[in-house]
């Protein structure tokens, strides 16, 4: 486990305060340069870039936060500061032995180059002036290099697109037709209600709040007098999406647990802190500071730390399985994008504004874009997305746990698999797990059709060329029911995976006819098998391998079917903070069903809407 952060007495309330976390945070870091000063190798396990890129990487990050508090505030820490300006320097010196190197096309390196061109755009009197004439073309020649490469046609556009406008601002050649050209064609992954894909048929996930609006808002803030059209249309898609986003956070400052590169953390709350360096103002200036701040105090409670201060990779605590091929130990200080208020002067309006308390929110925002439908039970502060899966994947590690479970819960978590072998250490919360027996789990990884309505996801997908499930969701809080239609060739055993319930001395377990219950200190999970299930067991997940909670155990039905077609019915409980016990028929208070014979279903979700199935 980690420790607690070197933040721990911080009140993390205002500019001072966030500048010292700043300081803090990076502190425990110096040791780690390199001779040059050119890398910060962090200890700790590899990743897919090599040691040196690794490196540079590394380094990079950290200019995340040291640009906008070089831009924003008269003391910066000197020694890191002047160790920054040396790795600027030799880092681009094609003579020293420490030179950042030639960069190819689609090279991690590329994204790296994003902090500096943000440095160069809000803090040249600090990263840029203090330089020698020829280190400042050694700069300029290093970064260059974005101009001829190849970027992934993705989010990573956006990186080309900061580097050049360091470049526009301050007076140095820069590849205005390839800016444009980026620029148009990041708008083709516009959807609607401000989201975007990251890129064609891509996700809709944190790159969206962290890489898409972020850099938007930034490119907004800086170039609105010579692009003002585009500028407008960044910041009024940016208020478009704040009016979803806004659902992913709990009343604590906890955010939902969803997708690829979690390890970046509190980036997740990035956005609110872009609104406020953009003067942009998506909600009352109090509740966008009220979301960012406790957004970084929620972080920064958890023992994401090493002894020494530095952060690791993992999510709530320091958990390798869960991580990218490209996340090394210094790819997690991407955090420090949230600094970006640091800019802002003293007396700004954000740090001048009071802190306020989210909003009233629905308790049901459906989001077609994602293709999520969140719910808030609002009185356990308890945010959970529904998901109805997406027609397209991807490669990155562990994305059916990422992109295809049925829910995700910013309480709860969601758990990856450690191994391939059993329901332990599959680990299948909240997913349909199938098998042919031989105990190799399959699960949803595309799906063939997806659709929302309201509060009612459908799916449908094929684990085998001659088997397809076709799942209903109907969402809610603390219950949920979900129906699986299964059409299949092949003898299957069956596993329905609930909320991963975290240990701890005081569990507690019921059990009842095909349904099962624990209780911890934390809340209450369990699962009820409504129909075509034949038992309930509560699976002691392998360590590690949910992202919130390092040991849980998950309440799972079981069944065995023969090839033909079923109907798995199964109501799921999941509520945080909850202490008295659990009733089998409780689910019925929440959503109608009825069974009226053995081959038609009807169920009435939370708002009314009635959905039919037949066998």
């Amino acid at each position: 486990m980690g420790v607690s952060a070197p933040t721990a007495s911080n009140p993390l309330r205002g500019k001072a305060d966030l500048a010292l976390a700043f300081s803090q945070l990076t502190k425990p870091l110096l040791p780690y340069y390199s001779a040059g000063g050119a890398r910060l190798s962090l200890n700790g396990s590899g990743a897919g870039q090599s040691p040196d890129v690794a490196g540079m990487e590394g380094f990079s990050r950290i200019v995340w936060g040291l640009a906008p508090l070089a831009a924003g505030s008269a003391e910066v820490n000197e020694e890191l500061l002047q160790l920054v300006l040396k790795g600027i320097t030799n880092g681009t010196n094609p003579a020293h032995e420490e030179f950042w190197g030639e960069v190819a096309d689609y090279d991690q390196r590329l994204v790296e180059m994003a902090s500096l061109g943000l440095a160069l755009a809000i803090a040249p009197h600090r990263l840029w002036e203090p330089l020698s004439a020829e280190a400042k073309q050694h700069f300029y020649d290093w970064l260059n290099q974005i101009n001829r490469r190849r970027a992934h046609d993705c989010n990573w556009l956006f990186f080309h697109v900061l580097v050049n406008v360091g470049f526009y601002k301050l007076g140095l050649p820069y590849a205005k037709d390839q800016l444009e050209a980026n620029l148009n064609r990041l708008e083709q992954f516009y959807m609607e209600d401000g989201w975007y894909e990251d890129g064609v048929n891509g996700h809709s996930d944190y790159y969206v709040p962290l890489a898409f609006h972020y850099c938007g808002l930034i490119y907004a803030a800086l170039m609105k007098e010579e692009d003002p059209q585009r500028a407008a249309r960044f910041e009024e898609r940016s208020v478009l999406f704040a009016g979803q986003f806004v659902n992913w956070f709990a009343g604590d400052g906890r955010a939902l647990p969803y997708g690829r590169s979690l390890t970046y953390r509190f980036a997740q709350g990035a956005l609110w802190g872009a609104y406020a360096f953009a003067n942009v103002q998506p909600l009352e200036l109090g509740v966008v500071k009220g979301l960012y701040l406790r957004h970084l105090r929620w972080w920064l409670r958890q023992p994401i730390f090493t002894s020494d201060g530095i952060l690791t990779v993992g999510y709530s605590y320091p958990n390798l399985i869960m991580a990218e091929n490209y996340n090394a130990p210094g790819s997690v200080y991407w955090a420090f994008k949230a600094f970006l208020p640091l800019a802002l002067p003293d007396d700004h309006p954000f740090w001048q504004a009071e802190e306020l308390p989210l909003p009233e929110l629905p308790a049901i925002s459906v989001q077609q874009a994602p293709h999520l439908v969140v719910c808030r039970q609002s009185e356990r502060d308890h945010v959970a997305a529904f998901n109805a899966g997406h027609l397209g994947t991807n490669e990155h590690t562990h994305t059916s746990a990422k992109y295809e479970k049925f829910v995700y819960s910013a309480s709860f978590g969601f758990s990856v698999p450690r191994a391939e072998w059993g329901l332990s250490q599959g680990a299948y919360d909240s997913m349909l797990a199938l098998s042919e027996g031989d105990n190799l789990y399959r699960v949803r990884r595309t799906n063939v059709e997806t659709n929302i309505d309201g509060d009612i996801l459908t799916s449908v997908w094929k684990p085998w060329r001659d088997v397809t499930v076709t799942t209903y969701l109907i969402a809610g809080l603390p219950w949920h029911l979900r129906i699986h239609r299964i059409e299949t060739a092949r003898e299957l055993d069956a596993a329905e995976g609930g909320f991963a319930l975290p240990l701890d001395a005081t569990l507690a377990v019921s059990r009842q006819a095909c349904g099962v219950f624990g209780r911890t200190g934390f809340g209450g999970s369990g699962i009820s098998g409504i129909r075509g299930y034949e038992r309930a067991e509560l699976i002691q997940a392998q360590s590690n391998t949910n992202l919130m909670h390092p040991r849980t155990s998950i309440p799972a039905l079981l069944a065995k079917l023969q090839p033909g077609k079923h109907i798995l019915i199964a109501a799921v409980y999941g509520e945080p903070g909850a202490l008295e016990e659990m009733r089998h028929e409780q689910w019925r208070q929440c959503i109608g069903l009825s069974i009226q014979d053995d081959h038609h279903i009807r169920a009435v979700s939370p708002s009314g809407k009635e959905i039919m199935i037949s066998l």
